[in-house]
This record gives C-alpha cells, structure tokens and sequence, in this order.
C-alpha cells in the first residue's frame, strides 16, 4: 500500500535517479519530483566544480567532477546509456534489441559510445569556469527530459520487468513545463542566451534518443531513460563549451 503523505514522492524519486533515498516505495508520484532532483544534483556537482578549482588545474578537476557525477547517480544513468547503445545501435529485431539490453555484458557500441561520452564530459568540463548554475540547469532539464519521456511514449516491456514499471502512470503536465522552465532559467542566469541554447540543445538530442527507441523498441525502458538524460547533458555541456 503507498503511503500517502507528500515525502515518499521525493524520496522515492532520489532513490531511482541516485543511490541515496533509502528504502523508499515506488510510487507514480515521484516522477514530478524528477526536475528537482536533478537540480539539487546538478547544483551539488557545480559546488563541488567550484571548490576543487581553487585547489587543481581544469583537467584534473574535469576528472573529479565527471567522477563524482557517476558516483552521485550510482552510474544508473551511464549504465543505461551503454544498455541502450548496444540495444538501438546493432541490427536486430524489436524482441533480441530488449533482450540484449536486459543483458549485464556490454557490447562494442557501448564501449565506443561510453568511452566517447565520457571524453566529451571531461574535454566540455576542461574547457569551462566552474558554473554551478550551467549544471543545476542542465541536470533539472536531464530527469525533466525523463519525465516527459514517460508522459509522452509508451512502456516498451511486457509483463512486471524493469524496476521503471513500479513509476508508470502519467506524470502531471505541469511538473514537467516546470522543470522545463526552471531548466532555461537555472542556466540563463549563468549565461542568457548561451544557457539557454545549452539546455534547448541537449534536450534536443536527449529527444532524439527516445525518438529512436519508440521507432525501434515501440516506447522507452528504464536504460531508454537513462540514456536519453546522459545525451542530453553531454550536448549541453558541448554547446555550452563552444566559442560563443
């Protein structure tokens, strides 16, 4: 039976987006609770940007930020993007694409896409100022890109697979134009117009992603989740790194 009170959606959400959040109940309600979270994910990633800047050069530091980000998301998220590249890269049917992303081993696509994705996060991290508000912007874009992707296409798996079945259910329409608006504000503070085409930029991409895994899969899974928000940051962070 889910609790009813207000705190389990919080909790529940920090407990599928990071290793933190306890025990918490799965529950629909958590998904509008998604932006904020990656708000305060984004933002304790940009302290921690900030902070090590006074004490290490900008490639060292590069390391330690896209460190510690998979360590805050418990590599959840990275380990959807490398599920979903080998699912929606390699030439197979609907059933042997779900098949192989439920699989633990990772194949050639995941190892090229991981390792070019985590170099672009630390060449992006490495070209730029600490920016806090760039990140709290851009991460509260990444799980409100989640949230809507849910919104918007259907649950791909058959049957109780998948530990994002426990969250289906319509998330609120305004939670999600929220965590859109709070996104494009977060990071124009940083920088009005280049923020803003960072967060409209991976987005973008982050979208693509799901495009490929409703025409591919018929709809989204948990590492579709994953993916679509990894792409979506690392676009942003590449947008936002460029000589505007």
């Amino acid at each position: 039976m889910v609790d009813p009170a207000p705190g389990p959606g919080w909790r529940a959400a920090l407990a599928f987006l990071t290793p933190f959040g306890g025990a918490a109940t799965p529950d629909p309600r958590a998904v509008a609770w998604f932006p904020a979270v990656g708000a305060a994910i984004g933002t304790t990633l940009g302290l921690l940007w900030w902070g090590a800047a006074k004490e290490w050069g900008p490639l060292v530091v590069a390391v330690l930020v896209v460190g510690a980000d998979l360590g805050l998301t418990g590599m959840l998220h990275f380990d959807g993007l490398l599920d979903s590249a080998d699912g929606l890269l390699a030439h197979l049917d609907r059933e042997r694409r779900l098949e192989v992303m439920a699989t633990p081993g990772v194949g050639a696509f995941a190892v090229a896409v991981g390792a070019t994705v985590l170099l672009a996060r630390w060449a992006a991290f490495a070209s730029l100022r600490p920016a806090p508000l760039l990140l709290a912007g851009l991460w509260c874009a990444s799980r409100t890109l989640m949230a809507a992707v849910m919104w918007a296409l259907p649950y791909a798996r058959q049957g109780p697979t998948g530990l994002v079945r426990a969250f289906l259910g319509r998330p609120p329409v305004l939670a999600v134009a929220l965590g859109g608006a709070a996104a494009v504000v977060l990071a124009g503070l940083w920088r009005p117009l280049v923020g803003p085409a960072a967060v409209v930029a991976g987005v973008t991409a982050g979208s693509l992603v799901a495009w490929q895994a409703h025409r591919k899969l018929g709809g989204y899974t948990g590492d579709i989740l994953g993916a679509a928000g990894v792409v979506a940051e690392t676009v942003g962070l590449i947008v936002a790194s460029a000589r505007w």
